[in-house]
């Protein structure tokens, strides 16, 4: 298998990573989600929260992408913790990381999440969370192979207008 080529993203990536968000959600979420919602996810208005969040820059973040053939498949995007039990000097967090369903099992997930590792390492940060949706059985075992374990954190979210549990993980950046 070939390795997979990361980059930082730019600006000209917001439609790209709007279309992998957005298709994404569409086929991972779809037995979590009623499909009107999903299909009613906008891939205009995610590339214009995209090219804002790219076009300024938060210091410590990083928004990675991966593409095959000129073309955005996969991203990750992460930096300093939102999460208000947390330090944000100490404890960075993956707030998205995702992979067109086609290209799944390819191995650009894996690329994607070694690198947003590294670079939250480089940045001092100690340990990371990632909050992800419980049912979500496919993305969850992921992340436990990828060295995450669920800490015990939970809290409710509102996403398309539905409420949704969700569970947090974390990783050690220390000694890895």
């Amino acid at each position: 298998m070939a390795a997979h080529s990361v980059r930082d993203a730019t600006v000209e990536d917001a439609r790209g990573i709007a279309r992998v968000h957005t298709r994404t959600w569409q086929v991972a979420y779809d037995h979590v989600f009623p499909t009107n919602r999903l299909a009613g996810l906008v891939e205009e208005h995610r590339a214009e929260q995209w090219h804002e969040w790219l076009s300024n820059p938060e210091e410590r973040r990083h928004t990675l992408v991966v593409d095959v053939r000129d073309e955005v498949v996969g991203f990750a995007d992460a930096g300093p913790t939102r999460d208000p039990e947390s330090n944000r000097d100490l404890v960075g967090e993956l707030y998205a990381i995702y992979v067109l369903p086609e290209a799944w099992g390819r191995g650009i997930g894996r690329a994607l999440m070694a690198e947003v590792l590294r670079r939250l390492r480089a940045d001092g940060f100690q340990e990371a969370i990632l909050w992800v949706i419980e049912d979500n059985p496919r993305t969850r075992r992921y992340y436990e192979l990828s060295g995450w374990h669920h800490d015990g954190g939970t809290k409710e979210d509102q996403m398309l207008d539905i409420a949704v549990h969700l569970v947090r993980y974390r990783i050690s950046l220390v000694d890895a």
